[in-house]
């Protein structure tokens, strides 16, 4: 962990939580399938560049919790791409009536995130475990897709869910005024979007990762909190 002070602290944040009951699914939205899972799994092992370990990139709640078990992990950059609260979301950590956002990552930039090696054994297990907690409907706003890292010991290969701007529910660039008031003040059945946003920065500063843009929106977004509270 870094020696600087979260803004954002679980004090703050435990004041946006509220109990919330889940919705359930939008009936009126097209769902993935078995064979629509199948096809993306297919589509990404025809273009697994080598038949070395598997490898998994993480820059949010993947670093945390990432599904599926790994073995190893490397703090690892990927150039091109960015985090951004680019998605809207309605369940979850929001609702109908209070939308919110979630974090992707699009295009432009650059981003620092843990690369995840994940264990030996069925891929298409892995994968599948993977897809059908990153994507459930369609189109879908996130996307797999094979990654050039870099890291301390060399470049590596690795999968990501990046936002596919065509998706559903992308958003796109929000101002900060939004940003900063959605994740303050939405909560869902899995929390508040208040504690999505604390358990990122934390999670990556106690790997020495110091995201400036997201370290920004956690401080304002405590003084948010502590201003309607």
């Amino acid at each position: 962990m870094t020696g600087r002070r979260m803004s954002l602290t679980e004090e703050l944040v435990a004041r946006c939580y509220r109990d919330v009951a889940d919705a359930g699914p939008d009936p009126d939205a097209m769902h993935l399938d078995d064979a629509d899972y199948e096809a993306m799994i297919n589509e990404t092992l025809g273009a697994h560049p080598g038949h070395g370990p598997l490898w998994l990139f993480a820059y949010g709640s993947l670093i945390w919790k990432p599904e599926v078990e790994h073995t190893e992990e490397k703090v690892a950059l990927a150039r091109g791409w960015h985090r951004s609260f680019c998605v809207s979301m309605n369940r979850w950590r929001a609702t109908k009536e209070q939308p919110g956002l979630m974090m992707g990552m699009d295009r432009g930039g650059q981003c620092k995130g843990v690369a995840l090696r994940l264990m030996d054994g069925d891929r298409r297990e892995q994968l599948d475990k993977l897809y059908r907690r990153e994507m459930t409907l369609k189109p879908s706003t996130y996307k797999p897709r094979w990654l050039n890292l870099a890291t301390d010991d060399g470049p590596l290969t690795a999968l990501a869910f990046v936002v596919n701007r065509g998706g559903r529910a992308y958003a796109g660039a929000l101002g900060e005024e939004d940003v900063v008031e959605r994740l303050a003040t939405t909560c869902g059945h899995w929390g508040s979007a208040a504690d999505y946003l604390y358990n990122v920065v934390k999670n990556l500063e106690q790997r020495a990762i110091h995201d400036r843009h997201l370290w920004r929106l956690q401080h304002l977004v405590a003084e948010r909190i502590a201003a309607r509270s």
